[in-house]
């Protein structure tokens, strides 16, 4: 492996992140109305204060922000920055609770709901394409690659509304909010489990639905140009077995380019999860971003979309790292 370019591209990664904490530092406090002065606003309500009640009222709003809000702009910047690096995230306004502890509690359920809907997805997805490949020219492929390519079209979030307002309100076969059951006990359960999944079942399926459809294309389109090379001719003339030639030439080469598309998605699901669990009403990250721009709860509000820059950025990060393994063509940093 190519350790120079491996450095290059982790410090690259991590220059993107620090770009995007500045960027969204420096773009939030200069909105009119700042985290400081809102926080004050809603700390005092009315009325005036003494000195001594605004000494104490500068020391709450600093523990909330996580910076002193007094101080020049710079220096509140490297305030933060320094608080960032030592998970310090400053406290939620709204629910009074440090920034770091509500989202280590709402990104599992982020992170449940999503890996589970994308392994679904390209796992579908990667059997249709197959099978579609194998079946060229055919009613079922045509019928398929149509009503893949519709449902392809059509947004999560459409699918997500639908299947809330029909499946849980109208017939009321799913839960309409909540990631589980009050009445079952959490823990390493069967009755926890099987809850959660059912509670997961509605935003996963809005995921699946509208997605697989893409990767099957996708897997479709790969399968038939690995059919078309010369090696799977050579393979052939050899005499060897349909199913190996399947599942070693053909299915192998034609799912490494879905390597990558399987890891920028997993990162760019986190902001989908925005909008996603606000439809459903399930606590992830996504739902604590889209509440604190609501409720103007800055420091909740950085926090949710730092975790999300992260997870894109290192999603992208580790398919530019693995995927030169995976495929013996390609060598990291270009080396042939």
């Amino acid at each position: 492996m190519n350790w120079q370019w491996v450095t290059k591209r982790v410090l690259q990664a991590l220059f993107t992140i620090y770009l995007v904490i500045s960027f969204t530092f420096v773009l939030i406090r200069q909105l009119p109305g700042g985290p400081a002065d809102y926080i004050r606003a809603q700390l005092i309500g009315s009325g005036t204060l003494s000195a001594q009640e605004r000494e104490r009222l500068d020391s709450l709003v600093q523990t909330y922000v996580n910076i002193n809000p007094d101080k020049p702009l710079h220096e509140q910047y490297i305030e933060y920055m320094a608080s960032t690096l030592q998970a310090d995230l400053g406290q939620s306004v709204w629910h009074n609770e440090p920034v770091i502890d509500l989202i280590a509690e709402a990104l599992p359920w982020t992170l449940f709901v999503m890996m589970t809907a994308i392994l679904l997805s390209f796992s579908l997805g990667i059997t249709f394409g197959a099978l579609m490949a194998y079946t060229e020219g055919s009613r079922f492929d045509m019928g398929l690659s149509t009503t893949l390519s519709l449902f392809n079209s059509i947004p999560y979030y459409i699918v997500g509304i639908l299947a809330v307002y029909i499946l849980a309100y109208q017939y009321g076969w799913f839960p309409t909010s909540g990631h589980h059951s009050y009445s079952v006990t959490p823990g390493f359960n069967i009755d926890f489990i099987v809850d959660i999944f059912y509670h997961a079942a509605l935003p996963v399926l809005s995921i699946v639905v509208t997605g697989a459809g893409g990767r099957a294309l996708g897997m479709r389109g790969n399968s038939v140009r690995v059919m078309g090379e010369d090696y799977i001719r050579v393979a052939e003339l050899r005499g060897l077995s349909s199913r190996r030639i399947a599942l070693h030439y053909v299915g192998r080469n034609a799912i490494l380019p879905m390597y990558t598309n399987f890891m920028i998605a997993i990162g760019f699901l986190f902001g989908g999860a925005v909008i996603l669990e606000q439809i459903f009403a399930y606590r992830g990250v996504g739902l604590l971003l889209f509440e604190s721009i609501g409720t103007r709860d800055y420091p909740l509000m950085m926090g949710s979309f730092l975790v999300i820059t992260i997870a894109v950025v290192l999603a992208i990060l580790i398919a530019d790292l693995t995927y030169g393994k995976l495929d013996p063509r390609i060598s990291a940093g270009g080396a042939r």
